[in-house]
């Protein structure tokens, strides 16, 4: 897969509310998938199944089964690949001119 097109799932699995509150909660630890049913009980099964699958095409859940079983882990690395691709390039910038306006407005 082409990082452009990989790129592409990341943003659309974090585009949802819903999927970015489920990585939230697996922020912390691991979660089963009916820990999750549970925590987001608006929602049915098959809807949370739906989001899970998303978020596990786009790379940003790992998914280790224990017996019947299936523990969801955050994968943060894709997460990071976005940020050192676009949010850090872009805030060192907004930073520089930043700078250059505190410095015209301090002489």
């Amino acid at each position: 897969m082409s990082s452009e097109y990989e790129d592409g799932m990341i943003y659309k699995a974090l585009a949802h509310p819903r999927r970015r509150a489920m990585l939230d909660r697996l922020k912390d630890q691991a979660q089963t998938t009916g820990m999750l049913c549970a925590a987001f009980a608006d929602m049915d099964r098959c809807t949370v199944m739906q989001h899970l699958e998303v978020l596990e095409d786009a790379d940003l859940i790992l998914v280790r089964r224990a017996g019947r079983e299936r523990w969801k882990y955050l994968n943060a690395l894709p997460i990071k690949r976005i940020h050192d691709r676009w949010v850090s390039e872009y805030a060192g910038h907004a930073v520089s001119i930043l700078d250059r306006l505190n410095a015209d407005l301090e002489e």
